[in-house]
C-alpha cells in the first residue's frame, strides 16, 4: 500500500550494512520517502566495511549472498571476498539511491519514546540528535568485537588487535604471532598470514567443524553465460537456496533424514581432515567434542593446512594469562609472541549493545531482555511502539544467506509502516500476548535442534537468543504479509 505525501511518517534506521540499506530500498519501495540511514562509521558496509584481515570471505556463495533485487553476473568467484562484496554492497545502494539517505559519522546512543509526540527522540555521541515516528535499528549480531578480560591483556609489549580491527600498519614478516581463538574468522586470516610470519602460536579452546569449500574462479565464460542468460544465474541462486534448505531443516530437525544428512556432513568433515592433516597426534587435537550442527559449521580448504605448518603450534590448555612478552597457559607455559591477534569473534547475543532505548511508561529494552533478547519474528517488542528490528533475536541462521532474512523482514516492517501512513495511524504495536506466544515457540523448538547441545547458544544457560529453527522459506512466509490482529495500533 503506498503511502501519501502528506501523511508519512519519518523513518529512521539506524546501520547503514547489508540489513539496514536493505530496510531503507524496502521503505522507498512502498512509497516512504521520509528515510534517514545513520551509520556510526565514515562510510557504509556494515561488517564487510570493517573485516578487512587477509583473506576475508563470505562463506555463503555470492550468488545468494546478494540482494534478490541486485543479483550479480559479475562475482569474481563463488566465494567473494572482502572487497568485492563491499563494492558490490555500495554498487547496489548507489544504483538505488540509498547512499542520499546516509548520514555517516552518527552513532546513536540512546532512543526514547515520547508518547505525546508519538515519536522517538534518538541521540548520538556526537550531541547530534533526531525525532522520528519510526526507529528502525539494524546493528547486526556481529557489530561489536569480543577481546576476552584475560589477566595482563593489556600489558602486552607488541601491537595486539581483534580480526575485526585489523592493523595492516602492523609487519608481520618474520614475526612470532599469537592468534587467540580458531573460529570463523580465525580459520580464514590464519592460512593468510601463515607464509608471513616467522613462527605462530594457535590457542584453541573448542575446535570448530571444517568441510571442504567448493570455491572456483568465474572466469569470462560465466560473464557471458551469466550475461547471456541470466537464468542461469538464477538456477545457481536457486540451487545454492535448496542445498542451504536442506541444511537448515536438518538442523532443526525438521525432517526424518536430519540425523542421515549431518552424518553425511560429518564424512566429510573426517575426510578432509584426514587428508589435510597427516600427523595423527595434531589430528585428534582438531576433533571437535561436540555434535556437529552445535556450531556453525565452517568452510575452508585451507585453514588445516595451515595449522599443519612446521612453524605454526597448535595449543589446547587454557589461556590463563597475557603477559608483556607472550600468552600463558594454564599449565604455567609461557607462550612468547611478538604480536597478538584476537580471533574471538563478536558479543553476538548483546542485541542493541551500547544503545539505550527506553519505551512506553519508561521501561528500558535492555531490562526487558535480561534473561535473553527475545521479539516477535524476531522484529518486534511489546512495549516499544513503531520500533522494529532487522536481524534481531532468534533470526540467525546455522547455513544459508542472513540476506534473505533481512529483506524479509524489512518488507514486513515496511508494510507495517506505509499502512500506518495510509491510515493516519501513529502506533504500531505488537501485542504482549503474541509476542510471549512466538517466544514460548521458538524456545521450544529450538530445544528439538542440534544448537540445544551447544552452551555457546545460551545467554543464560536457558534462553537461545540468537538462531532462527526452521527454514529460511517458513521465516519469508511468516513474513511476507503482517497479521493485523497481532498489533496495536492508535
Amino acid at each position: 500500500m503506498a503511502a501519501t505525501a502528506t501523511t508519512q511518517p519519518r523513518v529512521l534506521i539506524i546501520g547503514a550494512g547489508f540489513g539496514g540499506l536493505g530496510a531503507a530500498r524496502a521503505m522507498l519501495q512502498h512509497g516512504l520517502t521520509e528515510v534517514t540511514v545513520l551509520e556510526r562509521a565514515d562510510a557504509v558496509g556494515g561488517v564487510w566495511r570493517d573485516n578487512t584481515y587477509p583473506g576475508a570471505a563470505c562463506d555463503v556463495p555470492s550468488p545468494l549472498y546478494s540482494w534478490s533485487w541486485a543479483v550479480n553476473p559479475r562475482w569474481g568467484r563463488r566465494y567473494s571476498q572482502q572487497p568485492e562484496i563491499l563494492a558490490y554492497l555500495r554498487d547496489a545502494a548507489a544504483r538505488e539511491g540509498l547512499l542520499d539517505l546516509v548520514e555517516t559519522g552518527k552513532d546513536v546512543v540512546s532512543c526514547t519514546w515520547d508518547a505525546d509526540a508519538a515519536a522517538w527522540h534518538v541521540r548520538c555521541a556526537d550531541g547530534s540528535s533526531y525525532d522520528a515516528e519510526v526507529v528502525v535499528p539494524a546493528l547486526g549480531q556481529l557489530s561489536n568485537p569480543v577481546v576476552p578480560a584475560l589477566p595482563g591483556a593489556e600489558t602486552f609489549a607488541g601491537p595486539s588487535f581483534h580480526s575485526a580491527e585489523w592493523r595492516h600498519d602492523v609487519d608481520l614478516a618474520g614475526k612470532r604471532v599469537a592468534v587467540v581463538g580458531t573460529g570463523a574468522s580465525a580459520i580464514q586470516f590464519v592460512p593468510g598470514i601463515v607464509d608471513r610470519v616467522g613462527a605462530m602460536t594457535v590457542f584453541q579452546r573448542s575446535p570448530p567443524y571444517v568441510v571442504p569449500k567448493p570455491d572456483q574462479a568465474y572466469r569470462d565464460l560465466h560473464h557471458r553465460a551469466f550475461d547471456r542468460w541470466p537464468a542461469l544465474l538464477r538456477g545457481e541462486r536457486g540451487t545454492v537456496f535448496w542445498l542451504s534448505e536442506r541444511l537448515n531443516a536438518a538442523l532443526g530437525g525438521q525432517v526424518t533424514w536430519s540425523r542421515a544428512l549431518l552424518g553425511a556432513v560429518r564424512t566429510a568433515w573426517k575426510l578432509h581432515l584426514r587428508r589435510q592433516v597427516p600427523d595423527p597426534d595434531l589430528r585428534a587435537k582438531l576433533v571437535p567434542d561436540y555434535e556437529i550442527g552445535c556450531k556453525r559449521i565452517l568452510f575452508s580448504n585451507e585453514w588445516y593446512p595451515a595449522i599443519a605448518r612446521e612453524h605454526v603450534d597448535l595449543v589446547t590448555e587454557r589461556v590463563a594469562g597475557v603477559e608483556p612478552s607472550g600468552v600463558r597457559t594454564a599449565d604455567g607455559v609461557l607462550h612468547e609472541a611478538d604480536v597478538l591477534v584476537w580471533g574471538t569473534g563478536f558479543a553476538a547475543t548483546d542485541f542493541l549493545a551500547g544503545v539505550e532505548v527506553v519505551g512506553a511508561d519508561g521501561t528500558e529494552l535492555h531490562d526487558v531482555w535480561s534473561d535473553g533478547a527475545h521479539a516477535h519474528l524476531g522484529i518486534a517488542v511489546p512495549g516499544f511502539p513503531n520500533f522494529f528490528c532487522i536481524y534481531g533475536p532468534n533470526t540467525n541462521l546455522g547455513g544459508s544467506s542472513i540476506i534473505g532474512m533481512m529483506e524479509a523482514q524489512a518488507g514486513y516492517v515496511a508494510q507495517v509502516v506505509a499502512r500506518m501512513a495510509a491510515d493516519g495511524t501513529r502506533t504500531a504495536e505488537v501485542r504482549p500476548e503474541v509476542e510471549a506466544a512466538y517466544d514460548r515457540e521458538m524456545q521450544a523448538r529450538l530445544r528439538d535442534t542440534a544448537w540445544s547441545t551447544c552452551d555457546s547458544w545460551y545467554t543464560d544457560g536457558s534462553r537461545i537468543s540468537t538462531n532462527w529453527p526452521g527454514r529460511v522459506a517458513e521465516y519469508q512466509e511468516r513474513t511476507a504479509e503482517p497479521d493485523w490482529r497481532e498489533l496495536t495500533t492508535a
